[in-house]
């Protein structure tokens, strides 16, 4: 892939040597590169505005180039810019100008504080010391969001042309006190499909079935049926799946310190095996139409 297109100080793209399987691996919210500037803009120190990563999330899932298929993580960090929201998904009480007409700036994630432009971190706990000039909100979608995307549309443009079909896998974590409601369950992990519409049901049927057969507790779309990617890239029809992955981070990292886990590596393993049953699933379709244009 043409490194022209990015800075790879922003996002880069770990290559197989060869790519052999119709998966592409996405980590767009593990980035941990904080710039001065913005720590000093914000009213958090160095530990909480951290608090919004999906910590090491792209290091649980390091090893999809082995396997065959890019990893495209980013570096910037999430609180800083949310390339999983739509491209101007804008809080007006963050400015001190106003936002352009073709915001969206009436979203539930905006009203939130969770836009393109995060006005929190978890536990709604204020980034910013004082609101700031829209221009350097526009700046970070035109710098950072818009190359990610174009990024990751290549990629998938090329894997679909390379294979007839494709698979994108967005990567992410959620806290560790997350229960399924009215059963008490803490699930290990999500699959998100939006519901059935972003991906093939025997593809979420498969990666639940992988992921219980590795002894973990794997729930389908609740409460996480998928974001903005899993949404705006998943188009089955068009034999174009994403399924989002969301890891619970007390798995792996000690959620006040941020430190891993002795057991980070051997989860590390078992996902590895989890993408490698993926990719065999979806072997079994070569050939076959029902999971190329579904």
């Amino acid at each position: 892939m043409d490194e022209t297109y990015w800075d790879p100080e922003l996002f880069e793209v770990c290559e197989p040597e060869t790519q052999t399987i119709p998966f592409v691996y996405n980590s767009p919210h593990s980035g941990r590169r904080y710039s001065r500037a913005f720590l000093e803009s914000s009213r958090l120190d160095a530990l909480g505005i951290r608090r919004s990563e999906d910590h090491f999330v792209d290091e649980l899932f390091a090893s999809a180039p082995d396997l065959g298929a890019p990893l495209l993580l980013a570096h910037f960090p999430r609180a800083y810019v949310d390339v999983n929201r739509e491209p101007y998904e804008l809080d007006p009480r963050m400015f001190v100008d106003a936002v352009p007409p073709y915001a969206n700036s009436n979203s539930i994630r905006v009203s939130g504080g969770l836009g393109t432009i995060p006005r929190i971190v978890a536990e709604n706990v204020e980034i910013y010391q004082r609101r700031f000039p829209v221009a350097e909100a526009l700046s970070r979608i035109e710098t950072i969001y818009k190359p990610y995307h174009a990024c990751l549309r290549k990629l998938i443009a090329r894997t679909h042309a390379r294979f007839g079909f494709g698979v994108l896998i967005d990567c992410h974590s959620m806290p560790g006190n997350i229960r399924i409601a009215g059963t008490g369950i803490r699930p290990d992990f999500i699959v998100g499909d939006r519901y059935g519409t972003s991906a093939s049901a025997d593809l979420s049927n498969a990666a639940i079935a992988l992921l219980e057969d590795l002894g973990f507790n794997a729930v389908r779309n609740k409460p996480y049926a998928g974001g903005f990617i899993t949404e705006h890239y998943g188009r089955p029809v068009k034999g174009l799946h994403a399924l989002q992955i969301e890891v619970n981070r007390a798995l792996y990292v000690d959620e006040v310190s941020l430190a891993k886990r002795p057991d980070f590596a051997a989860l590390a393993g078992s996902l590895s095996v989890f993408m490698e049953g993926m990719a065999e699933f979806v072997a079994g379709y070569t050939g076959d139409s029902a999971l190329a244009a579904e």
